[in-house]
């Protein structure tokens, strides 16, 4: 079933659906009419001459100048072949779909003033699989993506280029083949298909829903790692966490439980220090602030994917057109920064609760590195240098982007926001992210077969646990002796990202939410 699009209510899972899994889309009749509605204002104020920026004045440094009638057409042209001005890889597909669909949604909300048939393009070309070829670099973040949202503003002229159906071809080919006419570009049409963060936004949301996933497997390792070294279950107590008060510090310490519900350490029917480490007692306090970072940069991300992010902004019913600065990426970035800082922070924790595993001195009588013959074999001893470096990685591309604004324009663009940047980097450290918790799973399921081969005192590992070691060793054997592990380490990223482990756990234990 098709989601409607409105202009409000648009989710970050409605995103997902369509950006990554091919949902198709509708507008709204009400957007169709407020659509129609203000580019029949935006027509007669064009007729009375009345000077609007990005319409009949230039942009930027330039929008002082007034264009001629002549002009205001073809300004919109030269707008987009003049900002499509990006370099580096092709962004991945699901990207620039959920760009394509955050500018669809601030289109539906009536105040940008483009034709609707600029908008019922983009519809099509969801709906029927036609994706624009977008660089992944080239954007400030002000005004707005300008250099990606260009790019996909070229297919409206019949130029660039579109994958179709596993092709990457001209766009005006593109486009035929999946039968969707060319609307071309008239006055405002260009600037109102790029004027806002919208690449960014999708950026984000997507991240944002891949991250929630991530920390949920990052509590099922923190449960499999504490039963392996023996933890005491005390700090996951629902008390400690209610008694202070933050919302993802109980849902964390709700989750681990979960995990970790039906054995032994959880039920109290094993002998435990008094007090672990802070690796293995405070993880929800750690998994919870990254918790409460979501959730807030999930507020902002799905006030922007329904808000106006237009430079001008036009209300029909008052006759007025006003400029802004709707465009700035600010509020998305900011709060995406502290995300990317939250992944590297929990991923520090993962690696600390590794080493324990690793470290006879701390393990609680495991074998040292994880291995039954030491000496002979080093076990997971390289695992641990693999994990490190990437949160060495993760700690260089946590500087915030958001801060590291360049003046453009000949300083008429002076603040920036550099959300671009910001999205870029979250994705690398995210990427390095499955990397380290897929490490400490493998040494976890380790762990936890060496307590069961060799272990004197046997005891019951949780439901979920065991849930999620079936899993693990579907892909990754117990490691009896050395061997190469980097084919280890990649299987073990790889099912991280597929959150099989989650699904399974979740279908066994409940939601982890």
């Amino acid at each position: 079933m098709a989601i409607i699009i409105s202009g409000k209510n648009l989710t970050i899972e409605d995103l997902v659906k369509v950006a990554r899994y091919g949902e198709k889309v509708e507008l709204h009749p009400d957007s169709i009419e407020k659509i129609k509605k203000c580019r029949a204002m935006l027509e007669k104020k064009i007729e009375a001459r009345e000077i609007m920026y990005g319409v009949n004045t230039g942009i930027g440094e330039f929008s002082e100048i007034v264009l001629s009638d002549e002009q205001i057409k073809d300004f919109q042209k030269y707008l987009i072949y003049n900002h499509a001005a990006g370099i580096g890889d092709p962004m991945p597909i699901e990207w620039v779909r959920g760009a394509m669909l955050s500018r669809i949604n601030v289109h539906a909300n009536g105040n940008s003033g483009c034709r609707i048939e600029i908008t019922q393009t983009l519809v099509d070309m969801l709906n029927k699989g036609v994706t624009p070829y977008v660089c992944q670099k080239g954007s400030v973040g002000a005004c707005g993506d300008l250099s990606p949202m260009s790019q996909i503003a070229l297919l409206l002229l019949g130029e660039g280029q579109a994958y179709y159906q596993g092709e990457l071809l001209p766009g005006k080919v593109a486009m035929e083949r999946a039968g969707i006419p060319i609307p071309g570009l008239h006055a405002r049409d260009g600037l109102a298909a790029i004027n806002g963060s919208n690449v960014l936004t999708a950026m984000s949301a997507l991240l944002l829903y891949d991250t929630n996933n991530w920390l949920k497997q990052a509590e099922i390792a923190c449960a499999m790692t504490l039963e392996a070294l023996k933890a005491n279950f005390g700090p996951y107590n629902h008390k400690i966490h209610e008694v202070r008060g933050f919302k993802g510090a109980i849902r964390s310490a709700a989750a681990i439980r979960k995990v970790a519900a039906g054995g032994d350490l959880m039920e109290k029917r094993l002998k435990v220090k008094v007090q672990d480490a802070y690796s293995m007692r405070s993880t929800p306090q750690v998994i919870g602030a990254a918790h409460d970072a979501v959730a807030w940069a999930r507020q902002q991300v799905e006030i922007e994917l329904n808000g106006v992010g237009d430079n001008p902004i036009f209300f029909a019913d008052e006759n007025l057109q006003l400029s802004g600065a709707n465009f700035q990426g600010t509020p998305v970035a900011l709060p995406m920064d502290m995300v990317g800082a939250a992944i590297t922070m929990v991923s520090v924790l993962s690696e600390r609760r590794m080493n324990r595993l690793n470290n006879p001195a701390l393990s609680i009588g495991l074998p040292p590195f994880l291995t039954h013959n030491p000496g002979m074999f080093s076990g997971l001893m390289l695992s641990q240098y693999t994990a490190d470096m990437q949160i060495v990685e993760q700690r260089i591309l946590s500087v915030p982007a958001s801060i590291q604004s360049i003046p453009a324009a000949a300083d008429q663009e002076d603040f920036v926001s550099m959300g671009m940047n910001t999205a870029l980097k979250n994705w690398q450290i995210l990427d390095n992210a499955y990397g380290v918790l897929g490490i400490e799973f493998m040494a976890a399921a380790q762990a936890l077969d060496l307590r069961e081969k060799y272990d004197e005192q046997k005891y019951t590992f949780g439901v979920g646990t065991n849930v999620a070691r079936k899993v693990i060793r579907k892909y990754v054997d117990y490691l009896d002796e050395d061997r190469p592990l980097y084919p280890d380490h990649n299987k073990m990223k790889e099912l991280v990202k597929s959150c099989e482990i989650l699904y399974e756990v979740e279908k066994a234990v409940g939601s982890l939410e």
